[in-house]
């Protein structure tokens, strides 16, 4: 009974169990509302990335004419490049044809006599341009090359693009820092619940003459260890649920990126031990302060 109780009391011991789940149980709602967040980023760049407009060339233009404003355009700043393909892609006017065939069944040449489309050169334009203010500019920077005949994309379609992004964006935000609020509370709530049946044992290392330091130490040590064994856990857990919704909806695969997930799984494992640091800390230090009367 006696060796019970001098573990019970042991200088920065406090509940195993309930100050890890508490914290795993925070750190994994926390690290869900991560997962639908690099979702929605991953989604919001793909929706970006297909933005484009269309720039339509001179008739007659010559193969030479075409390469020199495909190379003039490519090298513009304001081009999305790096995505596995040409950054400016062309459509023939023969190619328009066979498509407007192919989907209306109709051969305007039978009637007309002439092909009146003209070569277009397709171009996604980078998410940093797509203000209405940055499209204009790219718009009139491209009409201002010789051989362009017009440049054109559905303002209205881009604009409301940018807006419901923009609501998204505040929403995420203030979601994220009321979750880690709430996680916050919760962990520092658990660790000085976990501490009050150490408070006494405080009071009786300071009346023998320990320092603060001496006192705090042991409490900290273990809070480390326990907001890293929290994490870890979470991030096991995070883990498999991710890798379970890519196995059931395959077309999630290409929105979990690797380096998006290790920075998540790394926030969240800091996240615990960060937090669970600090609160012990506030929490022993509270005890310290407090006088004999006030710890009853």
């Amino acid at each position: 009974m006696r060796k019970g109780t001098d573990r019970k009391r042991k200088l920065g011991s406090f509940p195993f169990l309930s100050v890890v789940f508490t914290i795993t149980l925070s750190l994994i709602v926390l690290g869900l509302f991560g997962l639908l967040t690099i979702l929605t980023g991953n989604l919001t760049k793909s929706i970006q990335e297909n933005v484009e407009i269309q720039v339509y060339l001179n008739k007659p233009i010559s193969e030479t004419e075409v390469s020199r404003i495909q190379r003039i355009v490519s090298s513009k700043m304001y081009i999305l490049k790096g995505q596995g393909s040409p950054p400016v892609q062309r459509i023939t006017k023969e190619e328009a044809a066979e498509e407007f065939l192919q989907n209306t069944g109709e051969d305007f040449s039978n009637f007309l006599g002439d092909n009146p489309l003209r070569d277009v050169l397709m171009v996604n334009i980078a998410p940093g341009y797509q203000s209405s203010d940055s499209l204009k500019y790219v718009v009139d920077d491209i009409a201002a090359i010789r051989g362009v005949y017009e440049v054109s994309y559905v303002a209205s379609l881009v604009e409301k693009i940018n807006q419901n992004l923009a609501k998204v964006g505040s929403i995420l935000l203030a979601f994220s820092l009321l979750f880690l609020l709430l996680v916050t509370i919760l962990i520092n709530n658990a660790i000085k619940l976990a501490l009050y049946s150490q408070r006494f044992l405080i009071r009786s290392m300071q009346l023998v003459g320990a320092t603060a330091r001496f006192i705090r130490q042991p409490f900290l040590n273990r809070a480390l260890l326990y907001g890293l064994i929290a994490g870890l856990i979470s991030v096991a857990v995070l883990y498999t649920i991710s890798n379970y919704l890519q196995l059931l909806i395959s077309d999630l695969a290409a929105l979990f990126d690797a380096q998006h997930l290790l920075m998540l799984y790394a926030v969240v494992v800091l996240l615990g031990i960060i937090v669970a640091y600090l609160s012990t800390y506030r929490a022993v230090r509270k005890y310290l302060k407090l006088s004999l009367d006030e710890l009853y």
